[in-house]
């Protein structure tokens, strides 16, 4: 019998609403894990990807993350890992560094036995490359197998990767595959084998609003029962609270009415989501949120939802401003992917707290596409961006060509008011990291060859 704690998608190093406390609460929700580890006398810890929020990594993180890693070896008990899309680096990547350090294992496709189960691993690989993959995993003589992997598997949510194609190319026969990237945990039976997603550490986003956790999951027939050969039971995690607080405003109510209804949640240091919809007065978001401040809540944010009809023809004698930053544009010299950039930024469908992971993701998407680099040439803006702010055909596509609107978020997850997100689905692909810039210029973050 093998027992195995599988989480994945800690993201750690994320300065959720810009918060040094929910930067914290991530490395804390990964500490809980690794308690949880100990205490348990789990065989290993299985991590399906995304440990990191970032592939530059503040030192602060990494430090963390290597004194939890080491409450781990102390104990005996193995970390196993994959490297997921937002760690992702072009050359080694941090696990590699953990690696060398004695404090993890990075899965391949060579078994690493733990009791009487083989695991094998599969990094993130974006959707251009999957076609040249062949699933040639190395023989075992274990009693079960698993493969840990990082993507959107179907039949789950926002999928773009054929579980099925994985099983069967395979020259493994997997009992389960150990998946990270959806946040939302969810288990299926697929080709006769069970997948399974453990869902996020902490609260990525806004949309992630069930508790967070992660599978114990047992390779053993009999505990398992009937012909199973694999249980997965799920582990609730003690994290930072979330308070939702949905306002319906009748007409002749609004702010009074908001804060009554905020007033009636538990507020104690927690992430306060206030939605307000129906008709009311209107409702400045900046007082409320200080208002749930006041009342304790670690970060407000407020979403009014209503469409304020404007009485009458609203006209201004200054030029729009959607107009004056276009003439600006057009007189620009800026290559596709600074465009792509520009639009990402000003796009309605594109919530402010989403906007660096919708770059991140434009940009290496055409990293991956275009390897001439011939979407960073700089080009004739007249030829680029039409009288209605979009590309023109000849420019080339943008991005994937779809619209952002219909994208779910980098984590797998339909993109929110607030987070990516994770944002996270379209994952970003591995190995379009742009050139290291000047050290000095890093910001106080580090790269990995500072310590390999």
């Amino acid at each position: 019998m093998t027992r195995v704690i599988h989480t994945g998608d800690t993201h750690i190093g994320y300065s959720q609403y810009h918060s040094p406390v929910r930067r914290q609460d991530f490395l804390d929700a990964f500490e809980a894990v690794v308690d949880d580890a100990v205490d348990g006398g789990v065989d290993a810890v299985v991590h399906a990807g995304d440990l990191f929020h970032d592939r530059r990594p503040d030192l602060q993180d990494l430090m963390g993350t290597i004194s939890v890693l080491r409450r781990l070896d102390d104990a005996g008990i193995p970390f196993l890992a994959v490297v997921g899309n937002h760690e992702s680096t072009r050359g080694g990547q941090w696990l590699d560094l953990f690696e060398r350090l004695g404090l993890a294992t990075r899965l391949g496709d060579e078994p690493v036995v733990v009791g009487d189960t083989a695991f094998y691993g599969l990094d993130h690989v974006p959707v251009s490359r999957r076609d040249d993959l062949d699933y040639a995993f190395a023989d075992h003589d274990a009693d079960y197998a698993a493969l840990v992997a990082h993507g959107l598997f179907e039949p789950f949510g926002y999928a773009d990767w054929d579980t099925e194609t994985v099983l069967t190319e395979s020259d493994v026969a997997f009992d389960a595959m150990l998946l990270g990237d959806n946040h939302t945990p969810d288990t299926a039976e697929v080709a006769d084998t069970w997948v399974t997603y453990p869902g996020s550490t902490e609260r990525a986003s806004a949309s992630e609003r069930e508790g967070r956790g992660y599978n114990l999951v047992v390779f053993d027939a009999d505990a398992a029962g009937g012909d199973d050969r694999v249980e997965i039971r799920r582990r609730a995690l003690d994290t930072r609270p979330f308070v939702f607080v949905s306002v319906e405003l009748r007409g002749g109510e609004g702010e009074p009415r908001v804060r009554e209804r905020v007033r009636e949640h538990d507020l104690a240091a927690a992430v306060v989501h206030v939605e307000i919809t129906g008709e009311g007065d209107p409702v400045t978001p900046a007082a409320v949120e200080e208002f749930a401040s006041d009342e304790g809540a670690l970060v407000a944010r407020v979403t009014d939802r209503r469409e304020v009809d404007a009485d009458g023809e609203v006209d201004v004698s200054f030029a729009d401003p959607e107009d004056a930053v276009r003439d600006r544009l057009d007189k620009m010299a800026l290559s596709t992917a600074a465009r792509d950039v520009e639009r990402a930024v000003r796009k309605d469908g594109v919530p402010d707290a989403n906007v660096r992971e919708t770059v991140k993701r434009r940009i290496e998407e055409r990293l991956d596409e275009d390897g001439d680099l011939g979407a960073f040439k700089i080009v004739d803006g007249s030829d680029v961006v039409g009288d209605d702010g979009e590309s023109d055909d000849s420019a080339g596509a943008v991005g994937n060509g779809s619209d952002d609107n219909d994208e779910p978020d980098d984590d797998g997850n339909e993109a929110d008011d607030n987070e990516s997100d994770p944002p996270e689905p379209t994952a970003e692909p591995e190995g379009a990291e742009p050139d290291d810039p000047d050290p000095a210029a890093t910001d106080g973050q580090v790269s990995m060859e500072d310590y390999l």
